[in-house]
């Protein structure tokens, strides 16, 4: 029923766009996207991943409206389905003082990170996204819970952003938000990225806090077809009701654009409190200032276009987790993806090519060669995954 109460909302918000006076919409646009993905893992027994991830065929779409009211205010609202279901992606007011200001205030993603910026499968040229930013299709997702911060993230509150100019072709970038934040049981060990994004109750705070945060990055032209951009971000906050427990996130990225040749790296890293009042609850003994876990991410990438149709894509990363973990209840067996130790480590390497069909068709192709630290149930260290996929706009 939420689902089909979010698709009447976003029918009558497109209805009420299209169909708006002239004079109370200056500009009107719709606009979509949608990729199907086909993820077979051979090294799996008997092929089948299903106990480690999400495999066959996974679809992810978006729908969103976005209106110009003035040269200085505009409304955005965008709804995706995916591994996570129905969700509201966006659903915020801009108002553009300058270009030195600007105030953003509803329901957005918080300016962090490069990644984010590109989440939309119709903005990157794999299948998949970098593992810190994973939402589901890494494999063993359930024992990582998933990436260091799995984008998108919408969150409710209100951004103020800007662009300083600092020359000829350079320029700074910042933004700072204030934002719910994070959710997350402080006996469960780790942030729960489900509560965090479900909507079932209005999307409200579990605690009257909110986390802040911001990103600043620095760009410069370098060429006519040469430009450099290096950014670093930042949030912090507290994930549980009673506001003991805190979470903080940082990154930092740099990108360089040679033509059509795009590099690209990013790092990520998450500092959360744990409760260790009960050491009775965690696999190894509590040790004097062990009430915290860090959980690393980071990747490297490099896409070339080759032709007109054609891109080719490499890209190297990793996860690392450094910290104490939750003890199996008595009895209970392994779970498939095995268990994680005080100090695991994933890491992948990707082979793909996009390919241009139409001006708003693109098939992706990739193949994935994954290293665990952890052995699994089936006492596997790794594994080799491939997808296929196509990806529309329109």
């Amino acid at each position: 029923m939420r689902w089909l109460l979010r698709l009447a909302i976003l029918v009558a918000v497109v209805w009420a766009v299209v169909g708006a006076d002239p004079a109370f919409a200056l500009d009107r646009n719709f606009a979509g996207s949608a990729q199907v993905d086909y993820h077979f893992v051979p090294t799996a027994p008997g092929a089948n991943a299903r106990r480690e991830g999400f495999d066959g065929v996974t679809i992810e779409a978006a729908l969103k409206v976005a209106v110009d009211f003035s040269d200085h205010f505009s409304a955005n609202v965008k709804v995706c389905f995916g591994c996570h279901g129905f969700e509201t992606d966006m659903a915020y007011f801009d108002y553009r003082v300058a270009d030195e200001l600007a105030v953003r205030f509803g329901r957005f993603s918080p300016s962090f990170g490069a990644f984010n910026l590109r989440h939309d499968p119709a903005n990157h040229r794999l299948s998949d996204k970098p593992l810190p930013y994973d939402m589901g299709r890494m494999l063993r997702l359930r024992s990582w819970n998933m990436g260091v911060l799995p984008s998108p993230f919408p969150d409710n509150g209100v951004e103020v952003s800007g662009k300083l100019a600092l020359g000829e072709g350079a320029w700074l970038d910042y933004a700072a938000h204030a934002v719910s934040g994070f959710k997350g049981d402080r006996l469960a060990g780790d942030l729960d990225w489900r509560a965090s994004r479900d909507g079932s109750l209005y999307y409200v705070d579990n605690n009257a806090r909110p986390a802040v945060g911001g990103r600043v990055a620095f760009t410069a032209d370098l060429g006519t077809q040469t430009d450099v951009t290096i950014g670093s971000s930042v949030m912090h906050g507290t994930f549980d009701p009673d506001n003991d427990h805190a979470y903080t996130i940082a990154g930092a990225d740099a990108s360089l654009r040679i033509h059509r040749t795009y590099v690209r790296l990013e790092y990520l890293a998450r500092r959360q409190d744990v409760d260790v009042s009960d050491p009775l609850r965690f696999r190894y003994a509590v040790v004097p200032n062990g009430d915290f876990t860090m959980k690393h991410g980071a990747y490297a990438e490099v896409e070339q276009a080759l032709s007109s149709t054609v891109d080719l894509i490499v890209r190297a990363d990793g996860m690392m987790r450094v910290g104490n973990v939750l003890a199996l209840p008595a009895g209970t067996p392994i779970p498939a993806e095995g268990e994680l130790s005080s100090r695991s480590l994933v890491g992948r390497l990707t082979l793909g090519a996009a390919f241009s069909i139409e001006r708003s068709l693109r098939v992706k192709v990739s193949s994935e060669l994954w290293e665990f630290s952890d052995r699994n149930a089936d006492g596997q260290l790794t594994a080799v995954s491939f997808h296929l996929g196509a990806v529309g706009t329109f």
